[in-house]
């Protein structure tokens, strides 16, 4: 599509910024140290009294034992199954791992039926997904860079499309509103992690969908949103035509602001965002054209590579994306479709870790997973003493001791490697704990109220009454019993 002088600007520019922080002085850092250390003597003493001051409806389970020998220090509803959450990316990480290799790196290729003569190319160009969940908009803008180094500006044949090396689903649950960006769909081509961006104006004066990047802007035609004059729901969302087409209310945009919108018909929408960014570098692509099988014959003109598994695993771990997840699951796995999928992690985690557990997905955003402390805990003592989880503490987030007011004990050198998970009326949190005794130790600690997450509207889903104090008091809890099992000798 032709391309004005402001789009091709926003295409195109970019910024840039660092950040220089100061080193502490040693008075400081003497001074926390001890204020760690008081801290942690001051631990509670019985985890039983932490659940009940905590005072959350449904149930709460924990279980914590030694690493070095097995044994179980203390638990309480161990046994209880519960919704895990994001929690269950900790046992797809070493499913994947374990597939796939920790050094597996996924590839998206440019590839052509033909040679390339004075800036024309004689066949078709092919965009080949190969299950990269981190491609973003300023990657495909640098890859596409590269493609107009080697002279291409026009293409005689078909710009197909390659989309099949992962089923294609339209998205993780139903259980979600149509509007949460962390309910997309998938495929083996991905984008900004399959979600669309969409920017008003003040009052909804203009209404823009748009694949941003930090580098590269480029407009979204594929995907289109329309005001309503109406008060709830405040998103609708149809596939109609071959587009996917929203409303909005018009009260949601009395204020100018921006939101990601998840993407049901991925394919589509990477090609499109290609073909713009392709005509930003002067190249000329035929409508795209969807394909399930490569053809043969083909060479290679750019081989964009992932970064390898371990790093997308502890990037999905710390920023818990749900696309991730399920792509890493399903690489892992070849499965047909996402149930057939979780059922074979579920497998894998029974026979190699030893884990009873009910898998819907590999993302943990279905409600209807079920895991149990005693078994999550277990599950990751074996997963990490096998060869391809020996890595599973440097992929899982670091945390802090925290103090009554729930600020990290500066100062203190426990060390906690772990994976939170919520959902409304569920969190969950387990992982290894390394305190200043040496004493190294495995947890789990789930807290659910599944009768009052099920009765909560779909309308009522992204933000349900109740539900961030509810998790609040589940989030000081888990802070309590880890100081009190940090202090344990």
């Amino acid at each position: 599509m032709p391309l004005n002088n402001w789009t091709r600007r926003a295409l195109l520019g970019g910024v840039g910024a660092t950040l220089a922080l100061p080193a502490l002085a040693k008075t400081k850092k003497k001074k926390h140290k001890a204020a760690a250390v008081a801290a942690v003597a001051a631990a509670p003493s019985s985890a039983a009294e932490v659940v009940a001051a905590a005072n959350l409806s449904g149930v709460t389970g924990y279980c914590v034992a030694e690493v070095a020998t097995g044994r179980v220090l203390e638990s309480f509803n161990a046994d209880v199954p519960v919704p895990p959450a994001s929690v269950a990316k900790s046992i797809t990480s070493l499913y994947a791992l374990e597939h796939l290799g920790a050094d597996h790196q996924f590839a998206t290729r440019i590839l052509a039926s033909g040679p390339i003569d004075k800036g024309r190319l004689g066949g078709d160009l092919i965009l080949a997904g190969g299950g990269d969940p981190t491609l973003d908009t300023d990657k495909m803008g640098d890859m596409v860079a590269a493609l107009a180094r080697t002279g291409l500006r026009q293409v005689d044949g078909r710009f197909l499309v390659y989309a099949d090396a992962l089923p294609s689903i339209a998205r993780i649950t139903d259980e979600q509103p149509v509007q949460v960006g962390y309910d997309p769909g998938l495929c083996g081509l991905s984008l900004n992690f399959n979600r669309v961006n969409f920017e008003w104006a003040k009052g909804g004066a203009t209404l823009q969908m748009n694949a941003r990047g930090d580098r590269y802007v480029p407009p979204v035609q594929g995907i289109r949103m329309a005001m309503a004059d109406r008060d709830l729901p405040t998103f609708t969302y149809a596939d109609a035509s071959g587009h996917e087409s929203w409303t909005v209310a018009r009260p949601a945009l009395m204020r100018a602001g921006s939101r990601w919108l998840p993407v049901r018909r991925v394919a589509p929408y990477v090609a499109e965002v290609f073909a713009t960014l392709c005509a930003a570098q002067g190249i000329t692509l035929p409508q795209p054209q969807m394909i399930s099988t490569l053809p043969a014959g083909t060479s290679e003109l750019v081989n964009w590579p992932s970064a390898q598994l371990s790093g997308i695993l502890r990037d999905m771990l710390k920023f818990s994306t749900n696309i991730t997840a399920e792509t890493m699951g399903l690489s892992a796995s070849g499965a047909a479709d996402l149930p057939s999928s979780a059922s074979a992690m579920q497998a894998w985690a029974k026979d190699t870790l030893g884990l009873g557990a009910h898998f819907v997905d590999h993302s943990g955003l279905g409600s209807a997973s079920r895991v149990t402390a005693a078994g999550m805990m277990q599950a990751l003592m074996t997963g990490e003493k096998r060869p391809s989880g020996a890595g599973l503490r440097q992929i899982l987030r670091d945390y802090s001791l925290k103090d009554e007011t729930g600020r990290p004990l500066a100062g203190d050198p426990t060390r906690i490697h772990a994976k939170s998970g919520t959902l409304n009326f569920v969190s969950g949190l387990v992982g290894f704990i390394e305190p200043r005794s040496g004493r190294d130790l495995c947890f789990a600690i789930f807290s659910a109220d599944t009768a009052r997450r099920d009765a909560v509207p779909m309308t009522q889903r992204e933000r349900p009454p109740g539900e961030r104090t509810w998790v609040a008091h589940a989030h000081g809890m888990q802070a309590k019993l880890l100081r009190h099992w940090a202090a344990m000798v």
